[in-house]
């Protein structure tokens, strides 16, 4: 059967947003490891690099608070190609410009550009997505975006950390994603008018796509810092221990566009919420799966699949119910509350890893048991999202 003109425009279309968002999640995690070890090279220690990382946390949030009125006025291509643009040019004039305040600036500017690209990917790839596939679609992207979060470090691994190379390696990437974007074959979706009222109040609008996102922030960023700690304490050798974390990404990877499958075809919040349970009751298995390697590998590829599902399908949620500027300004506001639930996480972790040897375990349990409450809870009262 021959796919019509329209319809091999919009697979192009997404492709090409997925693409971007590939390299947009590459470009991030490649940057993240990457100035850090530049500061530690020019001698600074960890108040300055965790200062340093927290202008990227002010970019993103001052982004967060605009981008719903700036984006109809602008236009989402225009902007997209302004972020990119900015990141690629930011990255390159890091080494040139060795200078503290200079790349306290930088590092903000990359924020606001990151946070951009983030919003406007998943907007994007949502308006090209029918209702009856959208949670695929969705699923591809999620899977793209870590696919691009994983191949940083590896590049890193590659072309090491120092001189010019891994910074115009990561502009490259940016600069690449411009042609993708710029070209005229891809379709730009309608913007829609400018909200009006507090841009806080997208926090009520969809309180479950907020809780899903700090959801998914909290347990990611714990289980990178303590997950192969938490395997050592048990026993494992560190270089065993330090590949689970490896497995639940691949796991979160190619078990999303299954997850998307289903989402399709059935109701998504109870998918959500058989997914979180899931997830609960995997994480109370941990304390025992970790005395046997094989159980250990299949559990946590699984886990990482569930955990991952949950945002995943929340997007594709939020997708169906809201469109143009509201759409911006939800995925604006659960990228804000990724970075806060990415803060707390790791917090909390590391203090139920003081109280317990299987802490760990029981904080990522505990937390995607609340979830699954709140979600049944919410669902009840009619707001879905």
């Amino acid at each position: 059967m021959t796919v019509p003109t329209s319809g091999r425009s919009t697979l192009l279309s997404q492709a090409a947003v997925i693409a971007t968002a590939s390299m947009f999640g590459l470009t991030y995690s490649l940057s993240a490891g990457l100035i850090a070890f530049g500061l530690a090279d020019q001698g600074w220690g960890e108040a300055v690099i965790g200062a340093n990382a927290a202008m990227h946390a002010a970019g993103v949030i001052i982004v967060a608070l605009l981008l719903p009125r700036i984006v109809p006025f602008f236009g989402m291509r225009r902007l997209v190609l302004l972020a990119l643009v900015t990141a690629g040019v930011v990255l390159a004039a890091f080494p040139v410009l060795p200078f503290i305040a200079l790349w306290f600036l930088l590092r903000l500017l990359l924020g606001m550009a990151s946070e951009v690209l983030f919003v406007l990917s998943e907007t994007w790839t949502n308006s090209l997505s029918r209702e009856e596939t959208r949670a695929r679609v969705m699923a591809a992207y999620t899977a793209a975006l870590s696919i691009g979060f994983a191949a940083g470090p590896f590049i890193l691994s590659l072309v090491g950390t120092t001189g010019y190379l891994p910074y115009l390696a990561g502009a490259g990437v940016a600069l690449v994603a411009v042609f993708l974007v710029a070209s005229p074959k891809i379709e730009a979706p309608d913007s829609g008018e400018a909200p009006t009222g507090n841009p806080l109040r997208f926090l009520r609008l969809a309180p479950v796509a907020i809780a899903a996102t700090m959801l998914n922030a909290a347990l990611e960023t714990s289980g990178l810092s303590f997950l192969a700690i938490y395997a050592m304490q048990l026993g494992w050798p560190e270089t065993e221990a330090t590949q689970l974390m490896t497995v639940m990404m691949v796991g979160a990877i190619v078990l999303q566009l299954p997850i998307g499958w289903l989402g399709d075809k059935m109701d998504r919040v109870k998918l959500v919420v058989a997914l979180a349970v899931a997830a609960a009751l995997g994480a109370l298995i941990w304390p025992f799966a970790l005395g046997h390697p094989w159980l250990t590998y299949t559990l946590l590829f699984l886990w990482g699949g569930a955990f991952v599902g949950i945002y995943t399908l929340m997007l594709a949620v939020v997708g169906s119910r809201f469109h143009g500027s509201e759409l911006i300004g939800i995925y604006a506001a659960m990228g804000l509350m990724w970075g806060l639930g990415a803060f707390l996480g790791p917090i909390a972790a590391g203090l139920a890893m003081q109280w317990s040897a299987n802490g760990l375990a029981f904080f990522a349990a505990a937390v995607c048991a609340t979830f699954a409450a709140f979600v049944a809870v919410v669902g009840q009262k009619g707001r879905a999202a």
